[in-house]
């Protein structure tokens, strides 16, 4: 399955005094980029509340910076999965440059029993697409 990667709009609230993308907003950016994939992979009517996740760990590397005019594109891949949690890797895009790489650490977790869970076997094929 291909999956389009992720296209950002830069707002001029995202910007820092320098007039690059600030480094907290990286990781909205990786949000927004999650929801993109998760809809494809997941659809929309995935039951977060009993089969959602939760954000334990991001990391971020700052190559080249990001400014108002650029229009980044985010890519997602599977970097691997536990038997509780998976780390998902990204690289945003201007053109054909990668500006940045980042990575997350997501846990599955039960909203409705308040409990860390397995990997559901549904999310793990679909982000084994990711690969």
């Amino acid at each position: 399955m291909i999956i389009s990667p992720a296209e950002i709009q830069v707002r001029f609230a995202d910007l820092d005094v320098l007039g690059h993308v600030n480094n907290a907003v990286y990781l909205s950016y990786f949000e927004m980029t999650r929801v993109h994939y998760f809809k494809e992979l997941l659809g929309e009517s995935w039951d977060w509340k009993k089969a959602g996740v939760l954000l334990v760990r991001n990391e971020i590397e700052y190559l080249v910076p990001i400014l108002l005019h650029h229009k980044p594109q985010i890519r997602m891949f599977l970097i691997e999965t536990g038997t509780k949690s998976f780390k998902l890797g990204y690289e945003i895009f201007i053109g054909e440059v990668l500006h940045t790489r980042g990575l997350s650490v997501m846990v599955c977790y039960d909203a409705v029993t308040d409990k860390t869970i397995h990997v559901p076997s549904e999310m793990k094929s679909a982000l084994e697409k990711l690969i």
